[in-house]
């Protein structure tokens, strides 16, 4: 993992397994304390699987099992309550469709 860009191993960008406009995926790992802040992705959908752990998303308590989707122009952010990890799709893959809020 890395050799990866903060887990991304499939989509549209370098380096990558599979290299595709279709989807990317994920495996992402995280530490307390770390916050993503508020963004949207203006074409893309994003799903979220909490592996382990525990986060806030959108002031939200979730935790492993816990499914998050978050479809175009929706803003997200998070924290990590616990150290966890999470596997993430986003469809389609697009190259630049991340917009810090």
């Amino acid at each position: 993992m890395e050799n990866f860009t903060r887990g991304w191993v499939v989509g549209d960008f370098d380096p990558t397994i599979i290299s595709t406009k279709d989807f990317e995926f994920a495996v992402q790992y995280f530490k307390v304390g770390e916050h993503h802040q508020k963004h949207i992705h203006k074409i893309a959908r994003e799903i979220s699987i909490i592996v382990y752990g525990k986060f806030l998303t959108n002031g939200q308590p979730v935790g492993k099992g816990d499914v998050i989707v978050v479809e175009p122009g929706e803003p997200m952010e998070f924290d990590c309550l616990e150290d966890g990890a999470c596997a993430v799709i986003k469809t389609p893959s697009v190259k630049g469709d991340k917009y810090l809020l």
